[in-house]
């Protein structure tokens, strides 16, 4: 993997950058919509290639290992083909479904044993054997496997936590480099900045993997329910310290402002379930606000989606028409939206993006804030 740093905004810490694998280039900023289960929720791969356009998906060890299986996926030829993906695809490692599964799990040194949710069957992840799982899925960019802590966390617990994180990462890398590739394309690593939100934690933390010297950094453990501001606060902490010549991914994060306040702090990747989920509730993300589409208000109203068009369903449906949709719970009202949602999104970070190279992004970015934070 190769990263470029094209340009850092003037006014702020944002990065417009290249990553390019053996399976494309990816430009930064970029948002990776969230295919857990080797799917994007409610799209079709033509829907996401042509109209949403990603130039990577995000797909989740723990459930690709429960369901299809590492011994299907490796028959396939790995997930690429399995789903027919020829772009970019990374893996998380499974370290926030297992924090996810707190009553079913049991956390030591050696790892985290646990029950699946499917079946109640025991399994047990270790950092040696979830780095061969995702050899056998096949990635482009993999993660370390870690622990990723809850909030609030008490103090001492983040810092124990923090460290065998440490020691996991260290194990990680041991087992990496004498487990071969599986297929014909290389995988890069990252390692995973944790500490919860404690700053002394985050700092010691992120110099940590700042020394393993890896090919990207990512950073886990918020978007957990803390505010805001201390996302932020964490993130800057971080990015002060890890290398700018290598990219930086903020793990699940999260609504379009979280998204834009990121990327001024220096962050390049992020992922999220949001602009899916919401969607299927029936909440769509504009550039002007938020738009509850099962509201009344919304019953007579034949404009048209988005008046912006990002994708095709926007002028395609009405609001009138998509909330009777979701009123009925056809499911075409779900596609609609996840559609709308997940173009909104990659038109944010690629319109970001254009004002980085331009040299204006925080005035951008400070109007899109203000437009952004209400419900139409």
């Amino acid at each position: 993997m190769n990263f470029e740093l094209l340009t850092t905004d003037p006014g702020s810490k944002a990065r417009a950058g290249k990553i390019t694998t053996d399976h494309g280039v990816i430009e930064t900023p970029i948002f990776m919509p969230v295919g857990t289960v080797g799917s994007v929720k409610g799209v079709h791969q033509k829907e996401l290639k042509e109209e949403i356009n990603p130039d990577v998906i995000l797909g989740n060890t723990y459930h690709l290992y429960l369901r299809p299986s590492t011994e299907i996926l490796k028959k396939a030829g790995g997930l690429h083909k399995f789903i027919n993906w020829d772009r970019n695809i990374l893996t998380d490692s499974g370290g926030y479904q297992v924090y996810s599964l707190s009553d079913n799990r049991k956390i030591k040194e050696e790892g985290v044993k646990f029950k699946s949710h499917i079946d109640g069957s025991f399994h047990t992840f270790t950092p040696e054997n979830v780095m061969e799982i995702q050899r056998v899925i096949g990635a482009d960019i993999i993660m370390a496997f870690d622990e990723c802590t809850p909030y609030p966390c008490d103090y001492r617990y983040a810092k124990r936590s923090m460290h065998m994180t440490h020691r996991w990462l260290d194990r990680c890398i041991s087992h990496l480099d004498k487990t071969p590739y599986q297929y014909d394309y290389t995988q890069s690593f990252f390692p995973i900045v944790q500490g919860s939100t404690y700053k002394d934690l985050r700092k010691q933390s992120a110099e940590y993997i700042a020394s393993v010297g890896a090919e990207g950094n990512a950073i886990g453990g918020l978007s957990v329910g803390e505010p805001a501001d201390e996302m932020y606060a964490m993130t800057e902490v971080v990015t002060e310290i890890l290398p700018e010549d290598k990219p930086r991914y903020l793990m699940g994060v999260g609504t379009p402002i979280n998204i834009l306040e990121n990327i001024a702090l220096g962050i390049d990747m992020f992922d999220c379930v949001m602009p899916t989920r919401n969607a299927r509730n029936g909440m769509l993300f504009t550039a002007h606000g938020s738009i509850n589409i099962k509201n009344k208000k919304w019953c007579d109203d034949f404009s048209q989606i988005d008046e912006m068009a990002i994708t095709w369903v926007d002028t395609e449906y009405s609001k009138a028409y998509l909330r009777h949709l979701f009123t009925v719970n056809e499911m075409l009202g779900k596609q609609i939206a996840t559609i709308h949602n997940l173009g909104f999104y990659l038109w944010l970070v690629r319109e970001a993006r254009k004002h980085i190279l331009a040299g204006d992004f925080v005035t951008w970015k400070n109007m899109m804030v203000k437009q952004m934070d209400k419900r139409l």
